[in-house]
């Protein structure tokens, strides 16, 4: 019942809307994504890890009109729920951390967790990924030429969207450079 309130709630919110999943990073990134954006615009975001069957619903039924974007993280730990928290969060971008060992008791292998997080975006219209991550990478492209709505960044890949370099460390912080399609 809780998701279906959220269900409708979301229904009613003409917005964008940005999920995050993974093995790990969810809260990181979604706090560091609402933090930036949240500079430009008004933005409603999960509270703390609020990622499960019951967070998820609680935390889109705050949506409203006062905000022009919504970011929510989504976490799993057994098939079949990311598609109830698709339904409740229907992404229009998506955001994959990463594939890892965290929460795979439930799951065969590796590449059956990524599948299952994957359905978070089976409707989104961009879906943001490590390049890096075989497993992700080869699960989104499959092959496939037109990659369109795929925003790919790496450390590795030269052919990745955004392409990050490590330039200099110091006690001050990280210089790196970026450039996104070789620019």
């Amino acid at each position: 019942a809780l998701q279906d309130l959220a269900t409708h709630k979301r229904e009613q919110f003409r917005s964008p809307v940005v999920a995050v999943t993974g093995s790990a990073g969810k809260t990181v990134v979604k706090e560091w994504l609402a933090d930036i954006i949240g500079l430009a615009m008004p933005v409603i975001r999960s509270p703390r890890s609020y990622n499960s069957q019951i967070g998820v619903p609680l935390s889109v039924w705050k949506l409203s009109d006062k905000f022009r974007l919504g970011i929510f993280e989504a976490g799993i730990s057994m098939p079949g729920e990311m598609e109830k928290l698709e339904r409740v969060i229907r992404p229009d971008i998506g955001v994959i951390t990463n594939i890892g060992d965290a929460h795979s008791e439930n799951f065969t292998n590796t590449e059956t967790k990524a599948r299952e997080k994957l359905k978070l975006f089976i409707n989104t219209r961009t879906i943001i990924y490590s390049g890096d991550q075989e497993i992700i990478h080869r699960l989104l492209t499959g092959g496939r030429k037109d990659k369109t709505g795929l925003v790919d960044w790496s450390f590795e890949r030269d052919d990745a969207a955004i392409r990050v370099m490590k330039k200099n460390y110091s006690v001050a912080g990280t210089e790196i450079e970026m450039t996104y399609r070789g620019h």
